[in-house]
This record gives C-alpha cells, structure tokens and sequence, in this order.
C-alpha cells in the first residue's frame, strides 16, 4: 500500500500537474478541428484566470527548509515535461501537414496552441530546471529551451538578468512607458549577444577563448539544429514552417511574462556605478492561487530572485510592505501588456505608488525612466 503520507504530498502537489490536460486538448484540436482548436488558448488563458476570480489567493508560506525528499511529486511534473512536449510537438508535426479535415486557418491555430503550452508551460518548466544544481534537470530545461529555438535564454537569465535586474545592463527590465511591442523588438535584438558576451567573458576569466568547446552556445546550436532538422524530417516544409511558428508563439510568451515581472521597477543607483542589492521591492508579484498552479509559482517573482536555486513549491510570498503586486495573474497582465495604453493607464499609477513608497528621497526619476542610469560595475 502507498504510505499514507505520501498520498498527502501528493494531493498537495496535485493541482500543479493540471498541465497535463494540456496533451489530450492538443490532440482533440488536432484531431476534430473547428472549435477544438481554440481549446489551449481557451485553457492556458481563460481557464485558470477565471479560476482565480473563484480560488482567490493563496498567500501561505512551505517551510523553505523542506528537502527534496518531501518534494517528489512537484519535482516530477518538471521531470516528466520534456519528454512529454517532444512528443506531442513531433505528433502535430507528424499529423498536422497533411490532415484533410483542417483547413491553413486551424492547422496555424492548432501550433499557436503548441506555442503557448511550449511558452506558458515548458518554457517556465525549464526555468525552474535550469535554475538547479543537478546536471539531469539542466539538461531537460537546455530541451525544453530548445525546442523554441531560444535556448541563450538560459545563459541570459542565469549570468545577465539575475546579476543586473533593475539597472540598465538588463534588457530584460522593462522601463518605465515602454510598450511591450516594442520592447519585445528590443530583447531580440539585445539578449542574444548580451548571453553570448557574457558566456565569453566567463571563459576569459578561465584563460580560455569564446569557441572553447565549454562554451554552452556549442550546445544550443546542436540542440536548436536537432529541433529543426527533425521538424524538417517529420513534417517536411510545411512542419518546418509550422515548427518555427510555434517557438515564436513560445517565444513571445517568454517575452510577455518577463515584461510583466520588472515594468518600471529599477534599483537605486549608489553612486560610482553601484546599485543596492535586489531586494523583493524589485519584482511585481501575484498570489492569484490557480494561475500559481499553471505558473508553478512564477508569480511569486520576489523571493525566487532572493533564492534562485529554490524550488517552485517553496517561494515564499510577500506582503504589500514589501513588495509591489499585482491586480490579476500575469496571464491576464500579459493580456492588457499587448494594448499598451491599457497598460500603461492600468500600471504607471502603481509604479508611481512603488516609488512613494520605497524611494521618497529620490526627486528625479527621468534617468531611470530613461535607462540612462550608469551602467553597473
């Protein structure tokens, strides 16, 4: 018989493995067209975001000191997932192309779906596996990246964001009145070589060149040109095609949620080109319990970048004393992120709270706004 405490680790961590409803709603948009084929983006952003209006939130605290051994079945959702989406990315690819009964407009519907489970679930997957010691999980999340063709996410997140969040270093910051459209032009433009740069000056530290074969940019090369050599195989031009769709789709996802994270949030400048450490005033939060449950906690932002390394079911959650929060979840954000005067009449006001209220001594915020602040040392 199954311990009894383990039936209660496990209907604890339950509701994090709602992410698997994701398969069998891809397959019946795949597979009966018409309406099916806006069951993910029906799912991924109405479901759960109507879900917290009913759940509310969910502000209680896990002891931050529990082991891993207590935490197995909220690791093995994470554990699972790559294979998981492999599959179900190579079977659209397989199947897609060629079914007669959908017709251009529902077969680019069906992988817009596959880029949102690739961008709101595998990708936020792969954050937490990368953000681990252990070689197995970074290799899934290295997968996971893959698989959307934006695998120097990693190298960006881990060395550049982390680092320099709330300074003009990070592109990944959003600023104060920038649109997301064309923010979103800018992080293309910037995060690859800002993650390459970094990756190079690490080795340089090690006495060794930019092509070493360290260099991780070796392996997410191979990984990407696997991704699209087996798209290409699979599917043919159209699947190649369809493939590359669907990691925009993931892609933009990233984006959309890092833009919701820091808007207007920046770390005072000290002087000298240092700034005060991070601290859980620099993240925009959301204790909304079910999009929590899609986002394995993404929404409490603040504490996993006090503890990058700890595991999604153990980020702590913040009061407004510390840190600023949100008035939806960030599917909803993200939402109202696309119309940026929405955005920007809905959110400024709240960034012009938060800089009351933790920064009353500084007087003029137009080089922060700017990013014109000097670059962090």
């Amino acid at each position: 018989m199954i311990p009894a405490q383990q039936v209660a680790q496990f209907q604890r961590a339950a509701p994090f493995w709602l992410s698997l409803l994701i398969v069998p709603l891809a397959i019946l948009s795949a597979t009966r067209g018409g309406i099916w084929v806006a069951s993910l983006p029906l799912y991924a952003w109405g479901l759960f975001s109507f879900l917290d209006l009913l759940t509310g939130l969910y502000e209680e605290n896990a002891d931050p000191q529990t082991g891993d051994r207590d935490l197995f079945w909220y690791r093995l959702i994470t554990l699972i997932w790559a294979p998981i989406q492999v599959c179900l990315l190579f079977g659209l690819l397989a199947y897609v192309p060629d079914a007669d009964h959908l017709n251009r407009t529902e077969k680019i519907t069906v992988f817009f779906g596959m880029g949102l489970v690739a961008g709101t679930t595998g990708i936020v997957y792969a954050h937490e596996l990368m953000h681990q010691s252990n070689r197995l999980e970074r290799w899934l999340g290295d997968i996971l990246m893959a698989s959307a063709l934006y695998s120097h996410f990693r190298t960006e997140h881990l060395l550049v964001h982390h680092r320099y969040v709330g300074t003009p270093r990070d592109a990944v910051t959003a600023r104060y009145n920038e649109g997301f459209h064309r923010y979103f032009a800018r992080v293309l433009r910037d995060c690859p070589r800002s993650a390459f740069e970094a990756e190079a000056a690490l080795l340089a530290r090690k006495g060794r060149r930019w092509h070493d074969l360290s260099n991780p940019f070796w392996r997410y090369a191979l990984l990407q040109a696997g991704f699209l050599g087996a798209a290409l195989l699979i599917g043919g031009w159209p699947g190649l095609g369809f493939f590359l769709w669907q990691a925009f789709v993931a892609i933009w996802q990233l984006e959309l949620v890092n833009y919701v994270e820091h808007y207007g949030l920046t770390r005072k400048h000290l002087g000298d080109g240092r700034y005060e450490h991070v601290q859980p005033r620099h993240s925009w939060n959301a204790a909304h319990r079910a999009t929590n449950w899609l986002m394995i906690n993404l929404q409490r932002h603040s504490d996993h970048h006090y503890k990058p390394a700890r595991r999604f079911p153990l980020l702590q959650s913040y009061s407004t004393d510390e840190a600023p929060q949100l008035p939806f979840g960030y599917p909803v954000m993200g939402f109202v992120a696309m119309v940026p005067p929405l955005w920007r009449r809905r959110m400024n006001p709240r960034v012009r709270a938060w800089r009351r209220q933790f920064y009353p001594e500084i007087e003029d915020w137009t080089p922060y706004k700017l990013g014109t602040t000097p670059m962090p040392r």
